[in-house]
């Protein structure tokens, strides 16, 4: 016997999971930021009810934490396992730039966390997401031959360049190079040259 679509309807809340919940607060902070993160609103936009939320999640706390968690795992763990496929280092931290930065200019969720960083499950995310890229940045420019001291420091250079050029892409995108006939990719090489560059003695 076919099912009816109330059937159908019930069975997809019933599939929804912890992940879907998360995904979609993650989606409500870039739009609007922590306060946007409620539990109705998000029940409606996945088409189900409170009862669903509160089958994965304690409370508002337990979700925004686990939307956290998902943003640093997609954002920041899932982009460096991508980027470490490519075996020559300067080519990592261009993959990685061009990426990252593609993402913040069309995703407003990183702003949205920046915005909201004196809340302290976000300052913690922040606090801990930050820490990993900077080390990671600094064992990239390691990996091309700076000191330890100096790769951190270039490392800790890159992300700022990135935080910078983030926020601008939302606060002020008309500064930033078009895409079109190539002007952002030569922006983006002359940053990178920059940052990759050499002293001499």
């Amino acid at each position: 016997m076919e099912m009816t679509q109330r059937q159908r309807r019930q069975d997809g809340k019933a599939r929804l999971t912890a992940q879907d919940w998360a995904d979609a607060a993650l989606s409500a902070i870039g739009e609007g930021g922590i306060a946007a993160v409620a539990v109705e609103p998000l029940a409606a936009r996945l088409g189900t009810t409170k009862g669903s939320f509160y089958w994965h999640f304690a409370n508002r706390a337990a979700l925004i934490e686990a939307a956290l968690e998902r943003w640093e795992q997609i954002n920041t763990e899932g982009t460096i396992s991508e980027v470490e496929a490519e075996p020559d280092p300067r080519q990592r931290i261009r993959l990685l730039f061009s990426e990252a930065i593609t993402s913040a200019t069309t995703n407003p969720l990183e702003v949205a966390l920046l915005a909201t960083a004196t809340q302290p499950q976000v300052a913690a995310a922040l606090r801990r997401v930050t820490e990993r890229r900077v080390d990671y940045l600094a064992q990239l420019f390691g990996d091309l031959g700076f000191p330890e001291p100096e790769a951190r420091r270039r490392g800790l250079l890159a992300y700022t360049t990135y935080l910078g050029h983030a926020q601008l892409a939302h606060a002020a995108p008309s500064v930033l190079p078009p895409q079109e006939h190539g002007e952002f990719t030569a922006y983006l090489d002359d940053a990178l040259e920059v940052l990759m560059a050499r002293q001499e003695p």
